[in-house]
């Protein structure tokens, strides 16, 4: 891409309205731009990010056995009656509407009723299970104070998983697996060690759940962390049950603020019996599928990114998930530097390196703004000096130069 193609323009000043630093460095980016309170687009650099962490998880349900599927955001409520879950005041998050035909509709805020309606057709044997459905969708809930810019919104992309199981045995293993595969997942987009794995309220299904909390001072939980152990306590049970189910002891655990970026619940056979997703066992018994559910925000997971690792210069991305690796900046007023540039760009391009050539006419101290605003992990910078045995390479993380040759750009043996 080149940056003077690029129809989005970066801005000095974040609006006025919005006290987020994800949504105000995202929207200067012009990775975002926000339509309304608690809903943004995605522009063309954000749908590069939200395709690198889409991908990234993808990879990790798919080894877990995953198998995707895009449901129908549109819902009846016959079906959400029958767990009681279409009464605005046991699910206050709903957005409601009519069909000029007649009758209600909703939009789906989670999906556990119509997928196990679904697997009515697909489920009827013991044979039939386990099964591992996720999709990533868009998802909407009608939020009372849509706030945090795209970490809470009132819509927003969501992967969202479920299983379906036997046996309790079944579910413990893959509720298990689905934790290692979390961290995986918050280690490979760059915020594995800020991301604790924490005990939460299971609420209705259970005494205890699962959330990964990033610590942040952009936050709205509180956790207690063990760091050694590598595991937190949510403030609402922190108790001395929760302290000694653990082995952990309450002088060892350390107050923060943190994001939750995803949460993982026991379900049992509460929606599998209210809709009828029912197995013959081996011996003819019917019995109701026990479920699991397992959630990932990827727009809130975008926005914890640069909560946690921007700097007063603007974004930080990982490798991983940074809409470009190198972002070439020619600063020069001499035409050969300028052809080098352009010549460099294409053999980059044609190397398959991911490359954002700013070939603006602007200043190099404008230049080099933007850089360190949009957050690309490494700039290469071409000016006077220039030559095909020294390029200089800035890290973005944290400002490393250093000279490279242009075979080592190609070659992509510049990142340490």
């Amino acid at each position: 891409m080149r940056q003077s193609q690029l129809f989005t323009k970066t801005r000095r000043e974040a609006p006025k309205d919005e006290i987020s630093q994800n949504a105000q460095l995202l929207i200067r980016g012009g990775y975002i731009h926000k339509e309304m309170a608690g809903v943004y687009d995605l522009l063309p650099l954000g749908v590069k990010v939200i395709e690198k962490i889409r991908g990234i998880i993808r990879e990790e349900m798919n080894v877990l056995g995953g198998q995707e599927v895009s449901l129908s955001v549109l819902q009846e409520p016959e079906l959400w009656k029958k767990t009681d879950r279409w009464d605005d005041d046991k699910v206050d998050v709903w957005f409601k509407s009519e069909f000029k035909s007649g009758g209600a509709v909703g939009l789906a805020p989670t999906n556990e009723e119509p997928l196990a309606a679904l697997l009515r057709n697909h489920v009827s044997s013991y044979r039939d299970l386990p099964k591992y459905i996720y999709q990533i969708q868009t998802k909407f809930r009608n939020e009372l104070r849509a706030k945090s810019g795209i970490m809470r919104g009132r819509e927003f992309l969501m992967k969202d998983m479920y299983s379906f199981t036997k046996t309790e045995e079944e579910l413990d293993d893959f509720y298990a697996a689905v934790g290692v595969a979390y961290e995986k997942v918050f280690s490979r987009v760059g915020i594995g060690e800020q991301t604790y794995l924490t005990f939460a309220s299971g609420g209705i299904f259970s005494k205890y759940s699962h959330e990964f909390q990033t610590v942040s001072t952009a936050g709205e939980d509180t956790i207690y962390i063990d760091a050694e152990k590598r595991i937190a306590i949510n403030a609402e049970v922190l108790n001395d049950e929760t302290l000694n189910m653990l082995g952990v002891n309450r002088e060892d655990l350390a107050q923060a603020e943190a994001i939750e970026v995803a949460n993982i619940f026991k379900l049992g056979t509460r929606y599998a019996e209210a809709v009828g997703l029912t197995y013959m066992t081996e011996d003819g018994k019917e019995l109701p599928a026990i479920m699991g559910c397992y959630g990932i925000g990827l727009t809130r997971l975008m926005g914890t990114i640069v909560e946690v690792l921007c700097d007063d210069k603007g974004i930080i991305w990982p490798e991983a998930v940074a809409p470009f690796s190198i972002h070439l900046v020619e600063v020069s007023d001499d035409t050969e530097k300028k052809k080098f540039a352009a010549d460099l760009y294409r053999d980059l391009v044609n190397a398959g390196i991911e490359v954002l050539y700013d070939d603006r006419e602007l200043r190099a101290g404008e230049k080099f703004a933007d850089s360190d605003l949009l957050g690309i992990p490494y700039r290469v910078i071409i000016g006077k000096t220039t030559s095909s045995d020294s390029i200089e390479l800035v890290r973005r993380k944290d400002g490393d130069k250093r000279t490279v040759s242009r075979e080592a750009l190609l070659a992509g043996t510049y990142s340490v």
